[in-house]
């Protein structure tokens, strides 16, 4: 899954805290990583607990499975040897982070 948030400055600190605890931060206000469907839930409710629905938002990608997927790093890698899937035998020729095929 792949997470983007876009919070106020008063609430952004919270957010960012919230998904640590499920998902690999990537870049400001971007997580990515697997999650089972009960911590997903988990993670949308303290997340929704903690917006503003008027001012901040919240996307969100789920994937079924990753076999047409592709990441593309172009410019400074900001979390350089980690990997979408905790489980790199998962990845049916998904690029690595470092853009090698797997």
């Amino acid at each position: 899954m792949i997470l983007f948030y876009d919070f106020g400055e008063k609430r952004v600190g919270e957010a960012l805290k919230a998904c640590r605890k499920y998902l690999t931060w990537v870049q400001n206000s971007v997580f990515e990583g697997e999650i089972t469907e009960g911590n997903l839930r988990k993670l949308k409710y303290e997340l929704a607990s903690k917006m503003n629905k008027e001012e901040d938002s919240l996307i969100i990608y789920t994937f079924t499975n990753m076999k047409y997927s592709n990441r593309e790093v172009i410019g400074i890698e900001k979390i350089p040897n980690q990997y979408f899937f905790k489980n790199s035998s998962n990845l049916n020729g998904v690029e690595n982070y470092r853009g090698r095929r797997k």
